[in-house]
């Protein structure tokens, strides 16, 4: 093997933290294999990467109901139909690339990447091997389309293949290997050095707390989560990460100063330092995106899920929840009782620990690499 071309999407984050990881991993087991990262929507057509990536981040952001419609839809129906038959489209600009890259291997994290390629292969416009990495916890039939042309399909977990295999894919194709993680997650780090260079005391729960990012999804929910851990929680320690978004950084440096919290409350922008962080926090508070949830057990910890999008993300919240390493604050939920009851069961947070540690999958990104290489 000495080309590979891995295909993503910029809808979240997830999809392009999954072909970085195998990238990395790829030129580390071996330097001669030359390793390409390309946004497949974007290379085949930059308008409708731009509106489409745009009308995701906004729906999200103000119509959660209306992409958990479309999230539904695209399963069956005119819209299933719509997408795929607009995927086949642009397959024939995506097929100058291929025939221009002659790789050996494509690697896809995104559903409509490996519509397109399949498709491709349907029409004997192309002669490789194809690998789909599924990048959340439940399996959307967009993922599918044209499964018999797809050498390999990487799940996070066992009951996906038995979802996978009940929709007919043959089970030898189907590898439950866990969501692609950074290496940075193998690494040791000194937890003391963590909490000196932030100011945090080594004996107080840390809670590391992904407020939304750049778009704020569910912001007033998350101002009142901060705001409650400060007023009612002396003994807790957060380090909330605001991410890109200026105006919830400001907001949350606004509680913090109104509320006297500067020893408990550390708040970030945009960091890279995550590995550390949750190296040295007891339970995370966030969005159950598939690359968190994955990077969260690995690193043994416990989840708080908030604002979910309906879709792929309440999906995820259901098997966090139903595998007891996740308990998910809803909007109905008294939030002080909720958190105050979490915080006083030791043996709760404990236990969760450990079904976190046993469900993670830290291995993944070096055994889907191996099973590709080794094939």
């Amino acid at each position: 093997m000495k080309k590979v071309l891995i295909f993503y999407g910029s809808y979240g984050g997830g999809h392009l933290s999954a072909a970085n990881s195998i990238k990395e991993e790829l030129n580390e087991i071996d330097s001669n294999i030359e390793v390409k990262t390309i946004d497949c929507i974007q290379y085949v057509n930059k308008a409708i990467n731009k509106l489409s990536t745009t009308a995701y981040n906004e729906m999200a952001k103000k119509a959660p109901w209306a992409w958990g419609k479309i999230y539904s839809g695209s399963k069956r129906g005119p819209l299933a139909h719509f997408t795929t038959n607009s995927n086949k489209i642009m397959a024939l600009k995506l097929n100058r690339l291929i025939r221009t890259e002659n790789p050996d291997l494509i690697i896809s994290t995104h559903p409509f990447a490996t519509q397109m390629c399949a498709f491709l292969k349907k029409k004997n416009a192309m002669n490789v091997k194809l690998a789909t990495i599924l990048t959340d916890y439940a399996p959307h039939d967009q993922w599918l389309v044209f499964s018999e042309y797809c050498e390999y399909f990487f799940v996070a977990h066992d009951d996906m293949k038995k979802a996978l295999i009940k929709k007919g894919i043959d089970s030898n194709k189907i590898y439950a290997t866990g969501i692609p993680l950074s290496n940075r997650f193998l690494m040791h780090y000194n937890k003391e050095e963590i909490l000196n260079a932030l100011g945090l005391k080594k004996d107080k729960t840390t809670i590391l707390f992904f407020a939304g990012g750049k778009f704020g999804l569910g912001k007033s929910n998350t101002y009142e989560i901060l705001r409650t851990l400060a007023e009612k929680f002396s003994d807790i320690q957060v380090i909330a990460i605001s991410g890109k978004n200026e105006k919830m950084k400001k907001e949350f440096d606004t509680i913090v100063s109104e509320t006297y919290s500067q020893d408990n409350i550390k708040v970030l922008e945009y960091t890279n330092m995550v590995p550390q962080l949750m190296t040295i926090s007891d339970l995370v508070i966030t969005k159950p995106g598939g690359l968190t949830i994955t990077e969260s057990l690995a690193s043994g910890l416990p989840i708080i899920i908030i604002n979910p999008i309906p879709g792929q993300e309440e999906e995820n919240a259901e098997y966090l929840e139903e595998h007891q390493v996740g308990l998910w604050l809803k909007k109905e939920d008294n939030l002080p009782e909720f958190l105050e009851n979490l915080f006083k069961s030791k043996i709760t947070i404990r236990n969760m620990k450990v079904r976190a540690r046993l469900l993670a999958k830290k291995n993944s990104t070096k055994d889907i690499c191996k099973i590709l290489l080794d094939n």
